[in-house]
């Protein structure tokens, strides 16, 4: 099971096309840079992609709607 959930965090986003684009976007640079947000051992997740989805839910990156 994906954690955290998609419908939860769709709840915040409204759209599952810009969580997307947003979850990959800072997937990469968690990848290339090694910056978190929060400490490694706080995430559930092990990849940078749930670890992004994690950071969304959390409410540590805001999405800009226009």
């Amino acid at each position: 099971m994906i954690y955290p959930s998609i419908d939860k965090i769709l709840n915040t986003v409204g759209s599952k096309y810009i969580l997307v684009h947003v979850a990959s976007t800072r997937s990469k640079q968690m990848h290339e840079t090694k910056h978190f947000q929060m400490k490694e051992n706080e995430y559930v997740s092990k990849r940078e992609i749930g670890r992004a989805l994690e950071e969304v839910e959390k409410g540590l990156i805001n999405i800009e709607k226009d």
